[in-house]
């Protein structure tokens, strides 16, 4: 118990002093060095960790994309936050083709090592590193996009979309010691209940409320989801439970193929917690969900 609370300390330090330096290039470093260690646990998973092709080019990938979405928001010539609709348009497009030019790249490679040792890959281990490197990149390369959205309000939604998934988990546990009677999913995860999956929509739900009415009249710069106190809890409130929702089917995913393989855990990066994916595997589903409902919602009033 003394390991695991010193590791969640320190794991909880280093998360504070990157979101300290949230402006800064520490943000994309530290998001790259999750993903590079998360397709390492990942590969490792299907023993593809020592086939030094398809390691180097899902790892490459990997760890490119949380700097392209850096770089493209710091360029002068393009506004990514911005209320320019057509400077918007480029920069999405642009940083799309590059994207999906490197994620091609690296398939490429993939396949072509597939091709010449037939013999000792599996299909099953090609495609999985294969939806690894598509997956794994593009959901925690969200923190970069959320945090630079707003230059104002980016830390403040990056924080509820890491929440997102984390609070879920917290009040599901705590529903469930105090209430739960019956299982959710008894072969993949045997301690979620279902009374524990309300708790944690619920508990979810009522924190985005709150933390959105606060941070809003605590001064905001740019008012989210309006200036109607109601709507706003009722806006937050929906958005929270929809990632308590997503980010259960994550972790339960998750839990999922690390039995079919065989794991206990992902790795042991974090002693008492197990890998990075054992700790972000719900938040690779709830922050490209929380970063989709912000933007079709427009959470933040552009000027």
């Amino acid at each position: 118990m003394l390991t695991r609370i010193i590791s969640g300390a320190v794991g909880a330090a280093l998360m504070v002093l990157v979101f300290i330096f949230h402006d800064t290039l520490l943000l994309p470093i530290a998001v790259s060095a999750m993903v590079a260690v998360m397709l390492f646990e990942l590969l490792r998973a299907v023993k593809l960790e020592k086939v030094f092709p398809v390691f180097m080019a899902v790892e490459l990938c990997g760890v490119a994309m949380p700097f392209l979405y850096q770089f493209f928001c710091e360029s002068e010539d393009i506004a990514c936050c911005g209320d320019d609709t057509y400077q918007d348009i480029i920069y999405h497009g642009e940083v799309s083709v590059i994207a999906f030019a490197v994620t091609l790249a690296a398939a490429f490679v993939v396949f072509v090592t597939w091709l010449r040792r037939h013999k000792e890959l599996r299909y099953e281990q090609i495609f999985f590193a294969l939806a690894s490197m598509v997956l794994v990149p593009q959901a925690m390369s969200t923190m970069v996009r959320i945090d630079r959205m707003d230059s104002e309000n980016g830390l403040f939604l990056l924080i509820m979309g890491l929440c997102g998934a984390w609070i879920a988990d917290t009040g599901a546990y705590f529903t469930g010691v105090a209430f739960g009677k019956h299982k959710l999913c008894p072969e993949i995860s045997p301690k979620k209940t279902i009374e524990g999956f309300v708790g944690g929509i619920l508990t979810t739900g009522i924190v985005f409320a709150a933390a959105f009415l606060i941070y809003g009249k605590a001064g905001a710069s740019s008012e989210l989801l309006g200036s109607n106190y109601i709507g706003t809890a009722v806006f937050a409130f929906i958005i929270g439970a929809v990632c308590a929702v997503i980010g259960t089917v994550g972790d339960l995913s998750a839990s999922m193929v690390k039995r079919q393989i065989g794991f206990k855990d992902y790795g042991k990066i974090m002693p008492g917690h197990g890998g990075l994916m054992d700790r972000f595997d719900s938040v690779l589903f709830v922050l490209p969900t929380f970063y989709a409902m912000i933007s079709l919602l427009d959470v933040i009033s552009k000027q």
